[in-house]
């Protein structure tokens, strides 16, 4: 079966008009200004006024592109694109496949901004608590464009339980992802991490899988052998 075309082609991307191409260039000099005074002066002393300040625009521009600071250290474009990703991937491939897929894009679009600016990204999540709240209430939003996602390829109803469950599960992974490479001083390679998410998403705790059936074979054994029909021998 042949793969279908990448939602990330250049050929399938329209050019943005005038009007969008100035809102994409007040995004940008927003978060640039954001950026550059957070690792100057710490996330607590920056303000929105002085973003908008730096930024050469008002600051209600800058809620109005951004409803709260966090939100500039947070909002990104990842997820239409990566739900668009999912979608054009075949229809016949197992979904853990698309998954990995789709992360592996996401990560390469990661890595075409400043890498020092990823690691304060996830840094601020790891350490801010007013970002890392902003985040869990924003992972609502990704959930649902996941769900929706999901249930195209799948023909579930978008609201059901277990497709929620799914993409809930998979923001929060991804979230913790985040954490766990800042709280470790970004040391780890961050695919080898995400893979190891869908991994534990996919197949449960490895302790688990591997000590749960020889826990339940050997007490088998003790028993037989022992000869305790009438239950565990207490000393």
């Amino acid at each position: 079966m042949a793969a279908a075309r990448s939602a990330l082609s250049p050929a399938d991307v329209p050019r943005p008009g005038l009007r969008e191409r100035k809102k994409t260039k007040t995004r940008e000099a927003i978060r640039a200004a954001a950026y550059g005074l957070i690792r100057q002066q710490g996330y607590a002393a920056t303000t929105v006024e002085q973003i908008a300040e730096r930024a050469e625009v008002s600051p209600s521009t800058v809620l109005r592109y951004f409803p709260t600071k966090e939100d500039i250290v947070l909002t990104d474009e990842y997820d239409p694109v990566m739900a668009a990703e999912l979608a054009a991937r075949p229809a016949g491939e197992p979904w853990s496949a698309s998954l990995r897929h789709v992360l592996r894009k996401a990560l390469d679009l990661g890595a075409g901004e400043e890498a020092e600016l990823t690691r304060l990204r996830t840094r601020l999540l790891a350490e801010v608590p007013a970002v890392r709240s902003r985040m869990l209430e924003n992972m609502s939003a990704t959930g649902r464009v996941l769900a929706r996602a999901i249930a195209e390829r799948t023909g579930l109803d978008p609201a059901g339980l277990e497709v929620r469950i799914v993409a809930m599960s998979l923001v929060g992974g991804l979230m913790e992802v985040s954490r766990y490479w800042a709280e470790h001083d970004h040391e780890e390679n961050l695919a080898e991490l995400v893979d190891r998410t869908l991994d534990a998403l996919e197949n449960g705790l490895p302790a688990l899988r591997e000590s749960h059936p020889e826990n339940q074979r050997e007490d088998h054994r003790g028993c037989h052998l022992e000869g305790c029909p009438e239950g565990p021998r207490k000393d």
